[in-house]
């Protein structure tokens, strides 16, 4: 397997479908936890629209730390009791949020998003961290987004040793 970035077409689920595809070919016979997030960060944030940030913040045993991303600079460490990120965390539930300014404890690392999706990311019952994504669009994501999303971050959960 390969990998081919392509322009997506049709409906949201069948984009979502192609850049799973995508995905795979881009993590295929790689295992770096590093290489993987940072590939997996650029694919998806130039294939979605409206999005201003996507990556991935890593559990270090404390805490979720800022690993590789594309976007505006982020806030570097994150409590596991604290944003949407946290809670995806420890709720071990994706968390989709239309409008971030209404959800108790939003740490806004950039006053330009509105809408956020962040998946938690486990292998059997260690947490790794979360994929997270924020877009300017207030309630930019909806139940088709948090599938696929969700789809890519088994992708990276596969691919890591």
């Amino acid at each position: 397997m390969s990998f081919t970035a392509t322009e997506l077409n049709g409906s949201k689920v069948e984009q979502y479908e192609q850049l799973t595809e995508q995905a795979k070919g881009l993590v295929y016979e790689e295992s770096n936890l590093i290489a993987n997030a940072a590939n997996l960060s650029a694919l998806v944030y130039h294939a979605l629209p409206e999005v201003n940030w996507v990556g991935f913040y890593l559990f270090d045993g404390t805490e979720l730390v800022v690993g590789p991303f594309q976007g505006q600079p982020a806030c570097v460490r994150i409590a596991l009791s604290k944003g949407v990120c946290g809670a995806a965390a420890t709720s071990r539930e994706t968390q989709r949020v239309a409008d971030v300014h209404a959800f108790p404890g939003h740490i806004a690392c950039d006053a330009n998003t509105r809408s956020e999706v962040v998946v938690p990311l486990f292998k059997g019952e260690t947490l790794i961290g979360v994929f997270d994504l924020d877009s300017p669009v207030p309630d930019r994501f909806d139940a088709d987004d948090q599938a696929g999303l969700e789809a890519i971050a088994e992708v990276f959960l596969g691919s890591i040793s």
